[in-house]
């Protein structure tokens, strides 16, 4: 990631309410993913989580970069 995209990611938390609820949400969902990932063994159900936490990352991921997008085209 370039400085410019580090300073629109900073202003973008600090003014835009829904960006950064999203990248709150995001990194929750990484800390997460990180827990399920050290696991030698995981279960079914914990592989069915890895699923879901990586595609709910993504789209997270991908609103994130939509807002960013309409913000530096607006501005």
């Amino acid at each position: 990631m370039n400085g410019q995209t580090q300073d629109l990611k900073a202003l973008l938390l600090q003014t835009n309410e829904e960006f950064s609820h999203l990248a709150a949400e995001h990194h929750v969902l990484e800390d997460r993913l990180h827990e399920l990932l050290a696991k030698p063994h995981p279960s079914e159900p914990e592989l069915l989580e890895e699923s879901s936490l990586k595609k709910r990352k993504l789209h997270l991921k991908d609103r994130m970069e939509a807002i960013a997008r309409d913000f530096s085209a607006h501005h």
